[in-house]
């Protein structure tokens, strides 16, 4: 029993001291998992002399992973992301085997081993790190461009499945040394990743509708949640399938249906990869023996520096440049390429089947990881202006409240505080018609929508919104600069009048619409697509753009604004900077 609780006391205060040293990370921008992985080497043999075998160390982070992909996939939206979606999973394939190979060659001359070892060591090193990329992200005060990130994002969630199968299949045939030739690898690859995908669209599905279908007592939707992740990347290894993918997949699928609950099952699983990660990272420490790093650490870091500047870069370049990205993105994705926990969770593989140089392994990708986190981990807010990628940051949806409404799926609560400098408070702001006020907080008392009238500074005013549209609601509430920015994001920088007959719109702006569209003006469409009942926030597809309801009157749009697609931009930007050469040489 005393032992027992020396284990509680001393988990307890590891945890306290975790998140008492996230805070301090995040004023000096510090990987967060490094203070972990401190930890843990302070706990190991090296130090308080406490030891894990790495059966128990693999067991825990596979089940740390599972939770972080399964959270990953679940916020992840696709739908502002799918340009992105091609190119990222094209990175996550082809470029996880382009920097395993290239790291490879490089291993095999710097430390002296085989191929295989070397390839091994490579596909152990291939995969990113998604939590220290956004923790950082975050913690740096910066935001990206939409394709840039949403690159980084789905390729960060969806390359450690290849990573993970790749360190399997090498550590087999280290050990056993048959793996069926090339024909049988393809079809062991192809049979992985396709159980992996299909039981991850179904086991998503399947805790949706368990979701939104089981009466549950209040708190235990998203312990479902996490229970149904668990179980279906078990179920999914044991049919020989990629249980990573797998949970990554049913989070994605998740995470773009309207589900009971969904703010509560994403605050636990976002306390539960926060854990998750730094108890991963805290047992990997535990197997470091800092002594023997010194052996390797000159090679180690040789190989952590061609894995920056070489290899990662080449395979980003060579995934990402067909797509049309210009060469900073290529430069800047290619930097941000953390290491990190995935990477000693995947060393621990050849000490866990005991292969021959197994020490070798880990502690070259402890040294690797760490260099990484260091020098990428501080560097990426210089890369982001250096590559002049970055865009100012606001985080107006940290200040959206979101309650679920239990019993339908059709609406959640959503509050804002009004500040002084809100849009909301202006003559010319309208609420958007699916939005219904419900009532407003203001100096302490609760006051019904019919007793508070127009909204006042420091009111904190709830809706009803259905939990896909509650985003167009933050340009109401942003304040300064980010007013201008949020509002930008929802109706687009440039707005006309509703009477602007759509072929001179799309001559204009170079935009592909059909031609019985062309004698028809905005307002036109807007009425008849919607019968009549529009509502600011309504949107149209047309061609590469997307045309948005900002101004009512009398039920028709009077005024829109024009989002423009990933294409339609680049030919916008482009046609500008054709005429403003015009008038250069004009004047």
């Amino acid at each position: 029993m005393a032992r027992t609780d020396t284990w509680l006391l001393g988990g307890a205060l590891v945890a306290l001291l975790g998140i008492g040293s996230s805070l301090v990370a995040r004023r000096f921008g510090a990987p967060l998992l490094l203070v972990f992985l401190a930890l843990g080497v302070a706990l190991g043999p090296e130090g308080a002399g406490f030891t894990m075998a790495p059966g128990i160390v693999y067991a825990i982070g596979a089940l740390a992973l599972a939770i972080i992909l399964f959270d990953g996939g679940l916020q992840t939206r696709l739908a502002p992301l799918r340009p992105a979606i091609a190119p990222a999973l094209w990175l996550a394939t082809a470029g996880v085997a382009i920097t395993a190979v290239l790291t490879a060659l490089a291993a095999m001359w710097l430390l002296g081993i085989g191929w295989v070892e070397g390839l091994l060591l490579g596909a152990v090193l291939a995969s990113t790190d998604a939590a220290a990329v956004f923790f950082l992200l975050r913690g740096a005060g910066i935001a990206l461009p939409k394709r840039v990130n949403g690159v980084l994002e789905i390729e960060s969630g969806s390359n450690d499945p290849v990573a993970v199968f790749l360190t399997v299949l090498l550590c087999t045939w280290l050990s056993v040394g048959n793996v069926g030739g090339p024909g049988g690898l393809a079809l062991t690859l192809v049979l992985h990743l396709v159980l992996g995908l299909g039981l991850g669209v179904l086991g998503g599905r399947l805790i949706a509708l368990g979701l939104n279908r089981l009466s549950l007592p209040e708190g235990l939707h998203p312990l479902f949640a996490l229970a149904g992740a668990v179980g279906l990347f078990a179920a999914t290894n044991t049919l020989h399938g990629s249980g990573f993918l797998a949970v990554y997949v049913a989070g994605l699928v998740l995470g773009q249906k309207p589900v009971r609950a969904i703010a509560n099952v994403t605050t636990v699983l976002n306390a539960s990869t926060w854990l998750a990660q730094g108890g991963m990272f805290l047992l990997l420490g535990m197997l470091v023996v800092p002594s023997t790093l010194l052996d390797v650490l000159g090679p180690a870091l040789a190989l952590a520096a061609v894995l920056m500047l070489v290899a990662r870069p080449v395979a980003v370049a060579a995934c990402l440049a067909p797509f049309g990205f210009h060469k900073r993105e290529i430069g800047f994705v290619g930097w941000v390429g953390l290491r990190g926990a995935v990477g000693i969770f995947l060393a621990s593989l050849p000490l866990l089947t005991d292969l021959p140089n197994a020490a070798l392994y880990f502690n070259v990708a402890f040294v690797v990881v760490v260099t990484s986190l260091l020098v990428q981990g501080w560097t990426l807010k210089p890369a982001a202006k250096l590559f002049r990628v970055a865009l100012p940051r606001r985080d107006t949806a940290t200040r959206r409240i979101e309650l679920d409404l239990p019993g339908q799926l059709e609406f959640e609560l959503v509050g804002y505080r009004v500040g002084p400098t809100s849009a909301v408070l202006t003559k010319n702001a309208e609420l958007p018609g699916w939005a219904r006020p419900a009532m407003v907080v203001r100096e302490g008392r609760i006051l019904l929508p019919t007793e508070a009238g127009p909204a006042q500074a420091d009111d904190t005013a709830y809706f009803l919104a259905p939990p896909g549209e509650v985003y167009r609601l933050d340009w109401l509430f942003a304040e300064g600069n980010e007013a201008r920015e949020a509002e930008h994001e929802t109706f687009g920088a440039f707005s006309l009048a509703g009477d602007v007959p759509l072929g001179e719109l799309a001559g204009f702006y170079g935009l592909p619409i059909p031609p019985r569209y062309a004698a028809h003006t905005a307002s036109e469409m807007f009425a008849t697509r919607f019968e009549g009942e529009v509502h600011i926030g309504d949107r149209i597809a047309l061609g590469g753009a997307t045309l948005v309801a900002r101004r009512i009157r009398d039920g028709r749009a009077t005024e829109i604004g024009i989002v423009f697609h990933t294409d339609s931009l680049g030919r916008l930007q482009r046609w500008m900077s054709g005429w403003r050469e015009r008038l250069r040489r004009a004047f």
